[in-house]
């Protein structure tokens, strides 16, 4: 069985943006449903605010070594066409993206120019990218207080890039992550090595990331934590990625559990604020 203080990432991926504690499965497994709700905001670098409403699912499947994942979010974005979720500020071509190409008076040309004048920002909603992740515990003390993790994961261009909801283009991912239990304290880190898909419009470059934290057990039902998390820079005209988040995890008897985060950017990479809840049902 997987200790009960073990760490996981979600996001990121992404995917909510804070990790989670949660129950040992049994050796036949275990399957869960979630969904939360997500908002940031930041300038990423930019004069304009960027707002980010996200509603994802989540379907996972739990036994002794493997955790499956599938993530899919509901977005909706509001601000500068050239500020990508789950990318930051990058030169988008794209003449179609979100709030580019709309004239006040004029004719749009293919370059995204034309006879008016052009907004900057608008909004956008739909789809998100679909991420789907595998993890395998490649190591586990006898007393399970330590362990190491190994997951592959794959974001799934599914969000509009003419909405401006991402990139079209899908991402692949590993990571290696690890947690030591000392008495009622959990710390945990990782490192983590992402392709990431270019279109025609967008370019970006293969990056690291890596996150470093530690949970407190309060109870047997509570447990509070924090952790920061940096990402190289990805994007042409973007910049790295660097954040602090602190979370409070809540079992809601033997099947329901609630999770609320709240987080902090301090590069123009990551937005400037941002929080968030998840509901998870265990079967």
């Amino acid at each position: 069985m997987r200790n009960q203080h073990y760490w996981m990432a979600v996001g990121g991926l992404l995917l909510i943006g804070a990790p989670a504690a949660h129950a040992a499965a049994t050796d036949n497994g275990q399957f869960s449903l979630s969904a939360g709700a997500d908002y940031s905001s930041g300038k990423y670098g930019t004069t304009s605010t960027t707002d980010i409403w996200s509603v994802p699912f989540t379907a996972e499947y739990q036994s002794s070594n493997w955790t499956f994942k599938l993530v899919v979010p509901y977005i909706n974005v509001s601000g500068p066409g050239n500020v990508i979720p789950g990318v930051g500020k990058t030169n988008n071509g794209n003449p179609h993206g979100r709030g580019l190409g709309h004239l006040v008076g004029g004719i749009v040309s293919p370059g995204g120019t034309g006879t008016g004048t052009t907004t900057t920002s608008g909004s956008a909603s739909g789809l998100g990218d679909v991420v789907a992740s595998a993890g395998y515990q490649v190591f586990t003390s006898s007393d399970q207080t330590f362990g190491v993790d190994l997951t592959g994961k794959v974001k799934f261009g599914t969000a509009d890039e003419n909405k401006g909801l991402g990139t079209g283009k899908n991402d692949y991912g590993l990571s290696l992550d690890t947690y030591k239990v000392i008495g009622n304290t959990t710390v945990f880190g990782g490192v983590g090595w992402m392709k990431y898909g270019s279109s025609q419009y967008i370019k970006l470059k293969n990056g690291f990331n890596a996150n470093v934290g530690a949970q407190y057990k309060l109870s047997a039902s509570d447990s509070i934590g924090a952790y920061y998390y940096y990402r190289e820079r990805i994007a042409e005209g973007g910049a790295p990625q660097s954040e602090l988040s602190g979370y409070w995890n809540h079992k809601l008897g033997d099947s329901w559990r609630l999770q609320a985060y709240v987080m902090g950017g301090f590069a123009d990479g990551s937005p400037d604020y941002g929080a968030g809840a998840t509901l998870k049902y265990t079967f």
